[in-house]
């Protein structure tokens, strides 16, 4: 009786006013004028968008990724720019109880206004901004302006502001020629420059923007989690909704939650006082039905259900909202380990322990409006196809695009996500906690409901920087710091997470050690300690092909090392001055102090250098042995962090996670990455579908003994066999082989299968010496292989004996959308190389080991091509090719 009252109450208050219910929306998305602080530059900008992409597009500047041009434009970002539009809304303002201005981002610092009066400011790129202007907005011609103020000057006043102690890092490291005080700022932190991106601190309007006119009430936002009872095995469905009630008497209503396939269907009635409310609903899943699971890649399906959450208000108010569910367990499990003083540090997804196999991931542009939907499919494709599952997105860059995560879920990639906080100390006062506040809450709500998410993460290298001191803290400040530390990530980021999301862990940093650090006061002494958490490894000097080198820990994060992208990627942004390793340009695209020495020293502990007499051809090879080394490097140590998952040695091991740093490329220049700027692939991509097979054989050798471990991802136990072959240099057929019998290859496990003493596999293949042969290995059943073929170098390829210089001939033929490359060597070939330009694609294998005569090997093009283009671009390259 009381609902029915309610009703007719609020029915009648609507008739008097004369409104209508629901919302109306309109975009101010498309044409803006943009023009600087002085007038002197006045031109058409699109939104979203930023003022460099404006000033590109009406070919003001030249492609901001050309050269030098990050230091030649640099102007721009110390300009203070104005956005301005003019509009009118097409439906009648004066039936409409309240209008909002909705801003998805600005970037950054901005001041806006609407019909010359101040409606609010901005000052952080990661936060969704409402604005009332109900008694600003006009049914006739409105202007709306945003006078932006220079991130890097803002940045500056407020590191200067901040007078009562520093703050660092004050400044990057100058090979990054970067800008100062980024910390001050809530913006893309790696915008100011890092070491393997360039400086653009953009200014603009990089998201959605739109006006919202409502009656009644209005739905603000809408999130869901699913969550499983463990000791009644239900789940059911969190959810939780926002509006914002105009109404001067409470709305009454019901909403019915429907997920028709798994037989749920549950209505609640509602009632809604005016202001700010938020309804909370449980929802119970039928019992009865078997809800199937969102598994990782290469673990399982990803499995989502379609689900409709209808609200019914007074007033014939209906607002609908569709959601894709997926139900999926994550614990991160940190526990005492046998033979072990420290703690284990792994996730279990629905119960199941998984190895982490993966990248890091950092913004695919400097731009974001560079970045479509069809660039991130194919980045993210690209990594699901070299066998990864998971992505940390990086701490440095951005919360990226709804449709990042939404693309995560279908693929099966888990993210680990960092909060926005990279490798600095950060300011507390009241001003930016408050602005930390609201962005970390608008992006939980806006996040949690992804399945891809495993983690939430405060920050990348800000505890192990305090607590190694990267930054020169006296003694007595030490306090101070840890005490802001902890009132950021853990007072402040952690307590809004763990209210706002109770379906997946929380750690303060990385690397940390987790449990250790949280018992230390959630500072740990040495937070890269190999018996807890996660580490963060980098060691350009030791051998990596020496594989006591690298860390037995229980969760590699970061780990890697430098190559140069592609010649054809470099020459669109550089001219023939350019294509040399001395020459200034490589200098300046290198942000990584001595990084070019590195690579090289690196290189030349196992290969010869090129050696060619041509400067373009010499800029060439050198580019080719980076990748080579790149690559190498990255597979030996991967493979050492996944034969450590099941074993225990002087304390450590159990490592259940290898993610090498990094993904993909901001532009082209040298980095770590293995997808070069646009997506084209590196050796080292084409080394990681192999190093991460869900089966692989990996060798090595441990005081002159050879042994073989075999790595599982799978669920279930496997009858195989491992072939042992020996080949020499000087010849395309094996001199050796040995088949082992059938034995069980144990599910997620790492088990050695295979031992021999180098001298008496040497001495078994008749007349070989370590320089003359090398040793591949693969696991099989059957007839069938079941894992790539892996090898083994019994010396460095550089004392070689026997190597000659390989002729190799390619015939090309299609097959539907698919190119078949036909290869056929005259000798045997090292890291053969197939390069097909700028034609966009990849190949099924590449980098390879060519010993025996022939092979096949497709290619995938991610455009129209067709033979004759191929055939005209092919480059195949070998080792011996470079000498």
């Amino acid at each position: 009786m009381r609902l029915r009252l309610l009703v007719l109450l609020a029915l009648l208050a609507l008739g008097q006013a004369g409104r209508v219910a629901g919302a109306r929306s309109h975009s101010l998305r498309g044409s803006w004028r943009v023009r600087n602080a002085n007038g002197s530059l006045d031109l058409r900008g699109t939104v979203p968008g930023c003022v460099h992409s404006a000033l590109f597009q009406k070919g003001l500047i030249q492609d901001p990724y050309y050269r030098f041009n990050d230091q030649k434009y640099r102007w721009i970002s110390l300009d203070n720019w104005i956005y301005i539009k003019e509009f009118k809304i097409p439906f009648g303002i004066s039936q409409w109880q309240k209008v909002n201005l909705i801003f998805e981002s600005i970037d950054t610092v901005a001041e806006i206004l609407l019909n010359n009066v101040t409606i609010g400011k901005t000052d952080n790129m990661f936060h969704r901004y409402s604005f009332d202007i109900t008694g600003v907005v006009k049914d006739t011609l409105n202007t709306i302006e945003l006078r932006f103020q220079s991130a890097v000057r803002y940045a500056a006043q407020q590191s200067k502001a901040h007078s009562s102690y520093q703050v660092p890092p004050n400044c990057p490291p100058s090979e990054q020629k970067g800008e100062c005080h980024v910390n001050f700022i809530r913006k893309e932190q790696c915008s100011f420059s890092w070491d393997w991106g360039p400086s653009f601190p953009t200014q603009g309007i990089w998201n959605d923007v739109r006006i919202e006119a409502y009656n009644i009430c209005h739905l603000n936002y809408f999130t869901f989690s699913p969550v499983y009872d463990n000791s009644v095995q239900e789940w059911s469905l969190e959810i939780e909704a926002s509006f914002d009630v105009v109404s001067s008497q409470p709305v009454g209503g019901q909403v019915t939650v429907a997920i028709p396939k798994l037989q749920t269907r549950r209505t609640y009635s509602v009632r809604l006082e005016p202001g700010e409310r938020i309804v909370k609903l449980l929802v119970k899943i039928n019992k009865n039905i078997s809800v199937e699971t969102w598994w990782p890649h290469g673990h399982g399906n990803q499995i989502g259900y379609n689900m409709t959450v209808l609200f019914e208000l007074v007033g014939n108010l209906s607002i609908t909202k569709s959601a894709k569910v997926y139900f999926r367990t994550v614990e991160l499990i940190e526990e005492p380990i046998k033979g072990s003083f420290g703690l284990s540090f792994y996730f279990k997804i629905n119960g199941h322990p998984i190895f982490l196999k993966g990248s890091n991931w950092i913004p695919a542009d400097s731009f974001q409006d560079r970045v479509t939907p069809d660039l991130l499919r194919l980045l993210l494709q690209s990594a699901v196809d070299a066998n990864m599952n998971t992505l940390r997105v990086w701490g440095g860059g951005i919360y990226e695009q709804d449709e990042f995560y939404e693309l995560c879920d279908q693929l099966g990639i888990m993210i680990w996500q960092d909060f926005m906080f990279a490798c600095a100390l950060y300011p507390t006062n009241r001003s930016f906690m408050d602005s930390v506040s609201a962005e970390v809450a608008y992006q939980v709500r806006r996040l949690k409901s992804h399945p891809s998410i495993i983690t939430w993460s405060g920050n990348n290298e800000n505890e192990v920087a305090l607590m190694m001191n990267w930054y020169g803290i006296s003694v007595t400040d030490y306090p101070m710091y840890i005490k802001d530390y902890v009132m950021l990530y853990v007072e402040n980021i952690r307590k809004l997470v763990t209210a706002g999301d109770k379906t997946r862990p929380f750690i303060t940093s990385s690397p940390t050690n987790g449990a250790k650090s949280v018992a230390e006061g959630w500072v740990s002494q040495n937070p890269e300690d190999t018996h807890f958490g996660d580490v963060h490894y980098y060691n350009y000097y030791g051998d990596c092909w020496d594989w006591n080198i690298f860390p037995k820990a229980r969760l590699v994060s970061e780990y890697g090392y430098q190559s140069w992208p592609s010649f054809s990627t470099l020459e669109k942004v550089s001219s023939e001055s350019d294509w040399s390793f001395q020459s200034t340009f490589a200098s300046h695209r290198q942000h990584h102090q001595q990084g070019n020495s590195e690579m090289l020293n690196q290189a030349a502990l196992h290969f010869k250098l090129p050696r060619s007499k041509s400067p373009l051809q010499m800029f060439k090879d050198t580019i080719y042995l980076t990748q080579v080394m790149q690559a190498q490097c990255v597979k030996i140590e991967t493979e050492f962090y996944r034969r450590s998952r099941s074993e225990i040695v002087e304390g450590e091991g159990h490592t259940m996670g290898a993610l090498y740093w990094q993904l993909n490329d901001i532009w082209q220049a040298p980095s770590w990455a293995s997808l070069e700027y646009g997506g084209k692939w590196k050796m080292l991509h084409y080394f990681a579908q192999h190093f991460f097979a869900p089966l692989l054989p990996v060798g090595f050798e441990n005081h002159n003994i050879f042994y073989v471990y075999g790595v599982s991802d799978l669920h279930s136990n496997y009858r195989v066999k491992l072939t042992v072959r020996v080949h020499t240099w000087s010849s395309l057929k094996p001199l050796c082989s040995r088949v082992t019998e059938h034995f069980a290859l144990k599910s997620g496990k790492a088990t050695l299968i295979y031992k021999e003493p180098v001298p008496s596999l040497l001495k078994r293949c008749g007349n070989c010496i370590r320089q003359s042969c090398v040793v591949s290995f693969d696991l099989s059943a059957g007839s069938q292989r079941l894992s790539p073929t892996n090898y083994h170098f019994l010396s460095s390829p550089k004392e070689a004996v026997g190597l000659q210089r390989a002729h190799i001939t390619a015939l090309i033929s299609q097959h539907g959308d698919t190119f078949v490359f036909h290869l056929e060597t005259s000798a045997v070939a090292l890291f053969v190389w197939l390069d097909v330009g700028s034609i966009p694609g990849r190949f099924s294998d590449n980098g390879f080991l060519m010993t025996g005569k022939t092979r096949t090997i497709a290619f995938y093009p991610w455009k129209p091509t067709n033979k004759s283009e191929l055939e005209k671009s092919l480059h195949v390259t070998s080792l011996t090719d470079i000498y």
